[in-house]
């Protein structure tokens, strides 16, 4: 059975909800904290949503320097499907995995709500099949607006870096961008909550695609991370 690491830093608070997540797709979590030095044997990596070291600084941005995360940044060069999920997007962010920043949402507002957003750009380990569908997920973020340079954002939609964009912007993100991936296609940030829509009981069910697509995408011949010296 594929292993799915999800990495806790002090202050996640959707960690919990990743691993019920991952469980229901028939995939193993793997509770990883964060001052770990070298990941565990996974499949792939999880940054939750929360607000980790209590977003001092700027979010994300103390996190970053977490042990795990120097692992974290080899298993994502190595070719590892890694996806953080709002606070995990910023941290990835920080790190340099992924393109642009968060800022404050535009009107300085945290908002909590549904939001629709569509699924494009080029394949990735958690989008696979959802390309042109329109997913209803929950937000709940004050850093939300994603922003970078005009070369970046030119680079970005160029390369097919973008796969997830808001139908209506609820934070003032550039181009509406809700979700973006590395160059490689293998690392995937995004703001709204996938693992919060898995089950009906809780309000909806269209999150279950990034896990479906996830657990259809690693497999027994995929990369795991085998430690820091790997």
């Amino acid at each position: 059975m594929s292993r799915v690491g999800v990495v806790t830093f002090p202050g996640s608070n959707c960690d919990a909800d990743l691993r019920h997540a991952v469980s229901l797709f028939g995939m193993t979590p793997v509770a990883i904290w964060h001052k770990e030095t070298a990941l565990p044997p996974v499949d792939a990596v999880l940054l939750p949503g929360g607000f980790s070291y209590g977003d001092y600084l700027r979010c994300g941005a103390i996190a970053r320097f977490s042990p795990v995360m120097a692992d974290v940044v080899r298993f994502a060069g190595r070719g590892g499907p890694v996806l953080g999920i709002c606070n995990g997007f910023q941290i990835l962010t920080e790190c340099g995995l992924l393109p642009g920043v968060l800022l404050r949402n535009e009107g300085l507002l945290f908002q909590c709500r549904d939001v629709e957003l569509t699924v494009g750009g080029a394949p990735t380990p958690f989008t696979r099949g959802l390309a042109g569908q329109t997913l209803r997920l929950p937000i709940a973020h004050a850093e939300g607006n994603w922003f970078a340079d005009e070369e970046t954002v030119a680079r970005v939609e160029g390369e097919g870096q973008v796969v997830f964009r808001y139908v209506a912007n609820p934070n003032g993100a550039l181009m509406s961008i809700a979700g973006v991936s590395n160059p490689a296609h293998n690392v995937v940030g995004l703001m709204p909550h996938p693992e919060r829509y898995v089950e009906g009981a809780v309000g909806g069910t269209d999150g279950g695609g990034v896990f479906r697509s996830l657990a259809a995408s690693i497999g027994p011949t995929q990369l795991r991370a085998e430690g820091a010296n790997a």
